[in-house]
Parts: C-alpha cells; sequence; structure tokens
C-alpha cells in the first residue's frame, strides 16, 4: 500500500488518496493525528504552554468511582436506619393494638404511674346523706337553664401527690358537705382540696372508695350547699340530650359545660382488666372532666363521666366523641353503701333472666323469663322459665332495664310483687331480694 502525508501541517487541503496493493504480506497499519481543539490546549492559570501535560493523580473515573461507593454507603445507611425504624414501630403497633385493636380506654389521672396508696384523712362512715334518683321530671330546660341550675352543684376536686397534684371534677350530693369524684382522681393522694362555684375552698376528707368501679366519696365542712338534682338512669334512651360539665385540662377553664346526646347505654367496657356497665355519649369530655356530670334535659344528674376512647399511636384517625359515664343507678348504689358502711355491698338479685318483650293473646305486653336460677328469690316464688313478667311493684314492664329500674328501689331481704302470665292466667307472686350467688338480674 502506498500512504500519504501531507508535506507540512499547514496544507490541509490537498486530497488524500489510498491505495491498496495485494501482494504485500506486511500488516497495513492506518494512524490519523489531529490537532486538538485549541480551547483545550489552554495553559492552566500560572501554567505556561510547554508546562501543560497531562497531570499524574486525576483518574476522572476513578473519582467518578469513589463517588459513587460512598453515595451507595449512604443510601444503604439510611435504607438501614429506615427499616429498623419501621420494625420499631410496627411493633410499637401491634403491642398497642392487642389492647383494643388500635385504641383504647384512657383515664384522666396518672394511672401510668406508681402513684402509691392513698393516705387522704379520713371521714366518719354512717352519714345520712343518700344519693336518690328520680324517676319523674318536669319539662326540657334550655342549655343555658341547665347551665344555671347545676353547675353551682359541680366543684373542682384537687389531689396532692408527693411531688405533683392531680385535679379533676366533683359534684355535690348533699347540703350539708359530701361530694362524688372519680377514685382515678384522688388515687395517690396524701391530701385533698375541694373548690366550689362561689370561689370557696375547702379541704375534703375521704369517706370511701370503690376502685373497681372508679367511685370515691369525699367529704367537706360546710353547710347549704347547693345539691344536685339525680335522675335515673334506666329512664335514658339513645338519643336523648346530654350535656356535661367539667374542669377540661384544669382550673383554668373549670365549668366548662358541652352537649351531645346519649350515644349508647349499656355499654359493657373494659378498663385495664376490669368491665363496667357505662353510658356512652358523644358530649365532650377531656382530661379534667372525670367525676363529673352527665345531665339529662331536665337539669338531673344521670351519671358520673369517668373516661373516653382515644387512638393508641399518633398516625391513627383522631378520636372524637368517645366518652362514657357510669349511670346514677351505678352511683347511688356505691355511694349509699360508701356512706353508710364504707364498703360496698354487693347488689340484690332477683334470681331470674328475662330477655325481650312479648305481646301476649290479650294485647297485654311482658318480658320474658328464660332462666331461673335454683335457691334464689325467683325460684322460691315458684316463677318458672316461660313465664311473662306484665308487672313489678305495681308497674307495666316491657324491657329488660323496666325491671332493673325497679329492683333498684329495693334491698337486700325486701320483697318485690309481680304479675306473671302462664298458660293463659295472670299470678300474682312475691319475689324475694337476697344477695347474688350466680344470677342474672
Amino acid at each position: 500500500m502506498d500512504e500519504y502525508s501531507p508535506q507540512n501541517q499547514e496544507d490541509t487541503a490537498q486530497e488524500v488518496v489510498l491505495t491498496y496493493d495485494p501482494g504485500r504480506q506486511d500488516a497495513v497499519v492506518l494512524t490519523y493525528e489531529a490537532p486538538l481543539p485549541p480551547a483545550m490546549c489552554r495553559p492552566l492559570p500560572g501554567e505556561t504552554a510547554e508546562e501543560k501535560q497531562p497531570r499524574p493523580g486525576r483518574p476522572r473515573r476513578k473519582r467518578w468511582k469513589t463517588v459513587t461507593l460512598v453515595l451507595v454507603c449512604v443510601v444503604c445507611a439510611v435504607g438501614l436506619v429506615l427499616g429498623v425504624g419501621y420494625i420499631g414501630i410496627q411493633v410499637a403497633r401491634s403491642v398497642l393494638e392487642d389492647r383494643t385493636g388500635g385504641f383504647y380506654y384512657e383515664w384522666d389521672g396518672l394511672e401510668d404511674e406508681d402513684l402509691g396508696p392513698t393516705t387522704i384523712a379520713s371521714y366518719p362512715t354512717g352519714g345520712d346523706a343518700r344519693v336518690e334518683p328520680l324517676e319523674t321530671h318536669g319539662d326540657a330546660l334550655s342549655p343555658q337553664e341547665i347551665y344555671e341550675k347545676v353547675n353551682p352543684s359541680v366543684v373542682a376536686v384537687v389531689a396532692y401527690l408527693d411531688y405533683q397534684m392531680a385535679s379533676g371534677t366533683g359534684v355535690i350530693i348533699s347540703e350539708d358537705g359530701y361530694i362524688v369524684t372519680n377514685y382515678h382522681v384522688v388515687e395517690g393522694g396524701s391530701a385533698c382540696d375541694v373548690l366550689l362555684y362561689s370561689g370557696l375552698q375547702y379541704e375534703a376528707k375521704l369517706v370511701g372508695y370503690d376502685e373497681e368501679n372508679d367511685l370515691a366519696v369525699l367529704k367537706v365542712e360546710a353547710e347549704g350547699l347547693p345539691a344536685a338534682e339525680f335522675g335515673s338512669s334506666d329512664m335514658l334512651t339513645v338519643g336523648d340530650k346530654a350535656y356535661a360539665i367539667g374542669n377540661p385540662l384544669g382550673l383554668e377553664l373549670r365549668g366548662t359545660l358541652t352537649d351531645g346526646i346519649i350515644s349508647a347505654i349499656n355499654r359493657d367496657v373494659d378498663v385495664d382488666g376490669t368491665t363496667m356497665t357505662l353510658i356512652q355519649t358523644n358530649a365532650a369530655l377531656n382530661s379534667g372532666n372525670s367525676g363529673g356530670p352527665l345531665i339529662n334535659a331536665y337539669g338531673q344528674v344521670v351519671g358520673i363521666n369517668t373516661i373516653k376512647m382515644v387512638a393508641s399511636y399518633a398516625d391513627e384517625a383522631a378520636v372524637e366523641g368517645l366518652g362514657f359515664a357510669i349511670p346514677s343507678s351505678t352511683v347511688a348504689h356505691i355511694v349509699n353503701s360508701l356512706i353508710a358502711t364504707g364498703e360496698v355491698e354487693p347488689q340484690p338479685v332477683l334470681g331470674i333472666t328475662v330477655m325481650g318483650m312479648v305481646t301476649l293473646p290479650d294485647g297485654n305486653t311482658g318480658v320474658q323469663v328464660i332462666e331461673v336460677t335454683e335457691g334464689l328469690g325467683g325460684d322460691l316464688a315458684g316463677v318458672q322459665a316461660g313465664d311473662v313478667i306484665v308487672s313489678a311493684d305495681g308497674e307495666s314492664v316491657s324491657t329488660n332495664s323496666d325491671v332493673l329500674r325497679i329492683r333498684r328501689r329495693y334491698t337486700t331481704g325486701e320483697e318485690i310483687p309481680m304479675v306473671i302470665y302462664r298458660d293463659g292466667e295472670y299470678l300474682e307472686v312475691s319475689v324475694l331480694l337476697m344477695a347474688p350467688v350466680d344470677a342474672a338480674a
């Protein structure tokens, strides 16, 4: 092959001709060298053209490999941290969800801490004060009238612990200074004060408490206090108007009124392993409302507010309008027992279980007996499964709540007159109330 090379670099316009000689045996190598663009031939600052040579120690490919390796390490580290955090969150969520599927019931007090014994000075039992829920009422009141009627009977309760204090709400139940509140408000306290609506402050003593039902009775030395009127929780129905008065988030907001409805009745709620039968309401309850009144449309206290439901982790949907109160029927039994003896006597039972409303052939209604416990009052009176209770204490009954409401008027050892229907005829019986063994109703 013949090669043609320009005679000088300035002669760049001449034609280049390549020919191929098949007779030559040696390898043919073609090379071409062109000058670099002027921009790439500029010397660095402080460097002459003669000094500009390829610089050792600047391997671009190796530098990019190093950068890439660093980025990969950073990404891996971030991924590891996020993975560990995600696992931790899932474990925490799973633990909390085991309680009630992502939600749980919350006291307003300091129950998560070891509060120690409650050492508030005691007050002697045997007083005459009693809570007696009324089954009658006047006309419905406006929210303003309800507040004006009930708020003077609502107090702020402050319990002093070792290095802190807990505050809640209470309700005056007698003119001579008996007050009901939640036990968890005063739990672990060594002293307690009560602040009245009028601004007067009294030292309170502890008459007694029932931890399982979260109720406590306090006593202050005062006379002529405005006692609240209690109504029967057994007469509530879902959808009834409901109001709450309390001290949410501390004493600065004491006397706050909120409203709503009765959302459910006889709601069984498991709180720390204890099942409580409560009234559910959507009237706003916040920390500090504990021990305060749940009020019906007639200005009567029908419950003592105790707990609310909350989300168990931060990213769960907010929980609104799920508050719970101890029914006034339960409050009356426990508070009256604590004032009288300092202990809670078991509620007496009839020894019968009833279910549902039954319409008789003559058009009368009643509740059907589905079980009778041997040896208790119903059995001794001759009541049988299948009988229909038409009336009790002279009142017609058509629901389970009617029977419970009438039963609560009586104490152990008393008899309730009843009319039952059996095989086409009406029978009169008297059922003795006895201490519970293993019965319902």
